[in-house]
């Protein structure tokens, strides 16, 4: 008989003993033995855990049962059945849930439960094509900087970084570089930051390579992201391209890692484990000596400083290719703006104007969605908040409701204060709606479209609108940080940023870097096809460091500023982070556990600081109240092992839950 050790998809770190089939049943014939060994290793089982049936992954295979096995012999339960006819989990795959499972604090359970697709079943559906016409397709000539771009990442392993002004070609040379790979009979992950954005890229990367491109994104079924599973597996495709959970494609003899828009905070989970698709493709790339590629116009922090201090390879593309040029920036103070109703400057308004007079395009820009900011009493500055959640309500015309973005809540606006019963309300600052509305009013003859997780309703409707403003079907197009990156429009000339200071305030100390990159990478829309591309900068506070290196596009001065401040102030990347947060329906619970562990982890390490607790910046997230620790110090290491340490010696109450973040990228 074989006995196996099985994991699970919850936050346990111990595994459980299930045997290939029940002692003493098989002469009843009512459990016949399921032909299974060590080759069973790396594949998911049917088992019954307590009263229900569920789904394990098998990590081990004994002929005894294990020295930490709790249950005696005769009392282990079979397993069912397996759902995969050979291992979905490859060796390497197991070694990097192991090493996932250790860095990031998570169960191992946990870890494989984000590699691997959770569908039982493949689809009889063959996936999504976006190839076009392969005979139409021909390469693009080099330029030298690219040519030697390519020659540089091509001749050594290691970490590179294409660093390159928007619409400098680094696509073009991320293509080349797989192309290469490929011949070589490699593999190659392709990951991208938001898949319903990068369309053009899959269409780019299809064209070149053909049916040998698997597509993991979050609009696939679990059923069809295991058919592209296997497709993977089997060497059916070997470019894979997706978001960041693709950095876990089981790619048999990878040769490559790329990742597109390095910065983009989306490559960080929100869920456990708190991955960074850019810290596991460093480690999968180290292991298997190969190189990782990233690229983008605005590296983050840790990359500027990582390709400074020459750890990662810098190869610099400083020329737009497709005939334009960067375009004119200037900076608008909207404290001077008389009209404070309007969220459109004279400036701005005129730009418009002409660029429509021209019969070309304008993006206005705004990282806020709704309809205005919050709802404020005049009399005595009173803000509606969230019952759920301590952020301000936002007003949704459309609706005539007051909406929360964090857990949803929704009520109907009052006609006087709630507190004072002042009839002097109203609203404070401007969303997209209420843009959309201005535009109109303005604009009437104008073709406008918005694009916002709010006017997106159906299924593809994202990709349909930019592809129609591509093809000139509209000529105004107002949005989000949706349309900040990674888009190229032939006809537009004018971007408008409608409020740059929006995320400035926020307490964190990405803050700054978060609106530099978020001003450069939507002002890198224009001027992509044509020499005259403009843009408005609009901010009451033009002067401030990010915005102002932003606009007058002083790119190092912004990072030696910025590298200078995070120095004094011991943040990353001249510390590490581990952050704790402690969250209870239970204000006093919360803040009890937080206490507790604070005084647990001052006897463990003398050497990690300890800041808090302190209440989160956002308090309240649906109705649970939130304290977080943050750990800091040099280096990782010491910080990950006072953290397990705390998450195995400290039982918290039933009702508080612990979230652990290793590298946070937010402190929100």
């Amino acid at each position: 008989m074989k006995y196996f050790e099985l994991v699970f998809n919850i936050p346990l770190k111990n595994t459980f003993t299930y045997s290939d089939f029940a002692p003493g049943e098989e002469e009843k014939g009512e459990t016949k033995k399921l032909p299974m060994s060590e080759a069973d290793i790396g594949k998911r089982a049917e088992i019954r855990f307590g009263n229900r049936k569920t789904t394990g992954y098998i990590i081990a295979c004994h002929d005894e049962p294990p020295a930490t096995c709790p249950v005696e012999k005769g009392k282990i339960k079979p397993i069912l059945r397996l759902l995969d006819e050979t291992p979905i989990l490859t060796k390497e795959l197991m070694s990097l849930a192991h090493w996932l499972s250790s860095y990031y604090l998570c169960s191992l359970g946990e870890a494989i439960g984000a590699m691997l697709p959770s569908a039982k079943k493949e689809t009889n559906s063959t996936g999504f094509s976006f190839i076009e016409d392969e005979s139409t397709f021909k390469p693009k000539e080099l330029s030298q900087e690219q040519t030697d771009a390519v020659n540089g990442i091509l001749s050594s392993e290691g970490f590179h970084y294409l660093y390159g002004k928007t619409g400098s070609g680094k696509t073009e040379v991320f293509l080349k570089v797989a192309e290469q790979i490929l011949n070589a009979g490699k593999g190659v992950i392709y990951l991208v930051p938001e898949i319903g954005l990068t369309d053009q890229v899959i269409q780019a990367v299809s064209q070149r390579f053909g049916n040998t491109v698997a597509v993991l994104h979050s609009g696939l079924t679990p059923s069809q992201k295991l058919t592209q599973w296997h497709k993977i597996l089997n060497k059916e495709t070997r470019v894979v391209i997706g978001a960041r959970s693709a950095i876990f494609a089981p790619v048999p003899d990878l040769g490559m890692i790329i990742i597109d828009e390095e910065h983009d905070n989306s490559y960080k989970s929100g869920n456990t484990p708190r991955y960074h698709a850019r810290q596991v493709a460093m480690y999968r790339c180290m292991h298997l000596h190969i190189p990782l590629v990233m690229g983008s116009a605005t590296p983050s922090v840790e990359a500027w400083l990582a390709m400074k201090n020459g750890s990662i390879k810098k190869h610099i593309l400083s020329q737009r290719l497709a005939g334009g040029k960067m375009p004119e920036i200037n900076a608008v103070n909207l404290s001077l703006n008389k009209n404070t109703d309007s969220c459109l400057s004279p400036t701005l308004e005129k730009e418009i104007k002409e660029t429509l007079e021209e019969k070309r395009q304008t993006i206005l820009f705004l990282n806020r969605r709704g309809f205005t900011h919050f709802f404020r009493c005049q009399s005595c500055g009173y803000e509606i908040e969230c019952k759920n959640c301590s952020v301000p309500l936002t007003y949704h015309k459309s609706e005539n409701r007051l909406k929360c973005h964090y857990c949803g809540w929704s009520i109907e606006p009052p006609q006087v204060c709630p507190k004072c019963g002042s009839l002097d309300v109203g609203y404070s600052g401007f969303g997209t709606e209420y843009i959309e509305e201005e535009v109109k009013a303005k604009f009437p003859y104008a073709k406008t479209v918005r694009i916002d997780t709010d006017s997106l309703t159906k299924k593809g409707e994202l990709q349909e609108k930019i592809n129609d403003f591509r093809n000139g079907k509209y000529d105004i197009l107002l949005g989000t940080q949706m349309v900040a990156k990674g888009l190229n429009f032939p006809s537009l000339k004018l971007v408008g940023v409608i409020m740059a200071d929006t995320g400035l305030h926020m307490p964190d100390f990405r803050a700054s870097e978060r609106v530099f990159s978020l001003i450069t990478q939507v002002a890198g829309r224009a001027g992509r096809f044509f020499p005259d591309g403009k843009v408005i900068v609009q901010s009451y506070n033009p002067g401030r460091d990010p915005i102002a290196y932003a606009c007058n596009g002083n790119i190092e001065a912004f990072y030696d500023t910025e590298l200078n401040t995070r120095n004094m102030l011991f943040f990353p990347p001249y510390s590490r982070l581990v952050r704790l947060v402690f969250r209870s329906h239970f204000e006093k619970d919360a803040l009890a556990a937080a206490e507790s562990a604070s005084q647990i982890l001052e006897k463990f390490d003398t050497n990690i600081e300890i800041l808090g607790p302190a209440e989160c910046p956002l308090y309240k997230i649906s109705a649970n109240f939130r304290y977080q620790i943050i750990l800091r110090a040099q280096k990782i290491a010491p910080l990950q092992k006072a953290a397990y340490h705390l998450l195995n010696d400290f039982h918290t109450p039933a009702n508080v839950y612990v979230e652990v973040d290793v590298d946070p990228s937010s402190l929100l």
